[in-house]
């Protein structure tokens, strides 16, 4: 490799719907220098979106709306960026569709973009970025809405102790729509454009000592491997999505869903899985 040349990225991906299911509200995809993940927010059977669309359509058209505004501003900044497609998405319902109803179609967001000398990245809700720059492993994430689940099992234990399970649910989903992209709450991509301006971003070098050699996009249903199963550390996590693929990161999730059917996520026994994993060649800086 030439003296001065740049870091060349190579990546990885998978993406499943939870067994059984032929439905996937994940989404993964690269336009160019841009990756990313984006995981739909499912809705519970018997609640009203105010939407003839649900979350697959929604992911699928805001991943194709990020890839034009990366290819229409490549200079912008990703929050610039997802404002644009989020704005893009919500002409895309046409006037069918409620779109300040509390239950519109919504998506967490992880996004990494090389520019050459370095990366940008952005994660909005529950979809972490896992960065190794080789003396250490750094995770980005955005807690705000795990923050609002503890207040939501809060509420729930203050209701009547005769209350049933469908009560407790439909209490709960309630709650966590009037939290959604409020102050104080969480935010979401979803009809207001305003909410990618609360993302968690930021920038790492690809030239240098303190390089970003690896990267790993997740959507919640791949971090539960670390989250709730605890089946590695995030350094292992990478080490197991290098050697095995993205793929068999997700592998290694259901097994383990399988090894705990009792297991309740969100009312969920399993959920889409998906993982992008990004790897850097780093540059010969003695020109050998």
């Amino acid at each position: 490799m030439a003296v001065g040349s740049a870091p060349t990225m190579r990546v990885r991906s998978a993406s499943a719907p939870p067994p059984g299911s032929t439905v996937n509200e994940d989404v993964v995809f690269q336009f160019g220098p841009l990756v990313g993940v984006l995981d739909g927010a499912t809705v519970p059977e018997g609640f009203d979106t105010g939407c003839v669309h649900g979350p697959q359509w929604y992911v699928r058209h805001l991943a194709a709306r990020l890839g034009l505004a990366e290819a229409a501003r490549p200079a912008a900044t990703l929050v610039s960026n997802l404002a644009a497609a989020i704005l893009a998405v919500r002409a895309d319902h046409g006037d069918q569709c409620d779109l300040d109803h509390p239950g519109t179609p919504a998506s967490t967001v992880c996004l990494l973009r090389d520019g050459g000398d370095q990366v940008d990245y952005l994660v909005l809700c529950d979809s972490p970025l896992v960065l190794d720059t080789g003396d250490r492993v750094d995770v980005i994430v955005d807690d705000r809405l795990a923050a609002a689940a503890a207040g939501l099992r809060d509420t729930a234990a203050a209701l009547p102790e005769s209350t049933d399970r469908a009560t407790r649910l439909r209490h709960a989903v309630s709650v966590q729509r009037e939290r959604m992209n409020r102050t104080h709450g969480y935010w979401v991509a979803a009809a207001d454009p305003d909410a990618a301006y609360h993302a968690v971003v930021g920038s790492l070098p690809l030239r240098g000592p303190s390089a970003l050699r690896r990267a790993v996009l997740l959507s919640d249903g791949a971090s539960v491997a670390v989250e709730e199963f605890g089946l590695f550390d995030w350094a292992g996590l990478l080490d197991v999505v290098s050697a095995e693929g993205p793929g068999g990161l997700i592998a290694r999730v259901r097994a383990a869903e399988r090894n705990h059917p009792d297991r309740l996520r969100r009312h969920k026994r399993a959920d889409d899985a998906s993982a992008v994993y990004c790897e850097f060649d780093r540059p010969d800086d003695t020109g050998m």
